[in-house]
C-alpha cells in the first residue's frame, strides 16, 4: 500500500475530536502528523518515522502554517480525512514527512508511532501511541 492521499480542504474535526495548539518550525499541511522538535523550542514540524525524535508524533493538523505560525491539531477523538481508508485498519506515521500510511508499510528500523483505527473509510478514531521501538 501507500501512504494516504490527503485533500488538505478536507481535514474535519468532529465534536469529538480533542485539540491542543503550538507554533509551527516548519511549514505544515492539513492532515499531517506532527512533532514537537525538542531543538527548536517545541515548534511542531511534520512528522517522519525514520528517526525516533522525528517519529514521535503528538497529533494532525487541522489546518495548513508556516514557520512561526500557530497551529492547531488534533490529539484524540475522531478525525474525517479525505483519504480512502480501510476500516479496521491500523495507521501511523509514514517514512515520508508528514506521511500517513498502514502500519504494514514500515520496514525493519523505521519507528512505530500509533496515530488510529479507522471507524469508516474516511474516519480515523485518533489514539496517538508513540512506542519509541523500531521494527526489527
Amino acid at each position: 500500500m501507500a501512504d494516504l492521499t490527503i485533500t488538505a480542504a478536507d481535514v474535519i474535526k468532529t465534536d469529538s475530536t480533542l485539540i491542543a495548539e503550538g507554533t509551527a518550525g516548519a511549514t505544515v499541511t492539513a492532515g499531517q502528523p506532527v512533532y514537537k522538535d525538542s531543538t527548536a523550542s517545541g515548534k511542531l514540524k511534520p512528522a517522519d518515522a525514520d528517526v525516533l525524535a522525528t517519529a514521535a508524533a503528538v497529533g494532525i493538523a487541522l489546518h495548513g502554517a508556516s514557520d512561526g505560525q500557530p497551529l492547531r491539531y488534533a490529539t484524540g477523538g475522531n478525525l474525517t480525512l479525505s483519504a480512502v481508508m480501510t476500516i479496521g485498519a491500523v495507521y501511523v506515521v509514514s517514512t515520508t514527512a508528514g506521511g500517513i500510511a498502514p502500519v504494514a508499510d514500515l520496514g525493519s528500523g523505521d519507528y512505530v508511532t500509533l496515530l488510529g483505527v479507522a471507524t469508516t473509510t474516511s474516519n480515523l478514531k485518533l489514539s496517538v501511541s508513540v512506542s519509541g521501538i523500531a521494527k526489527p
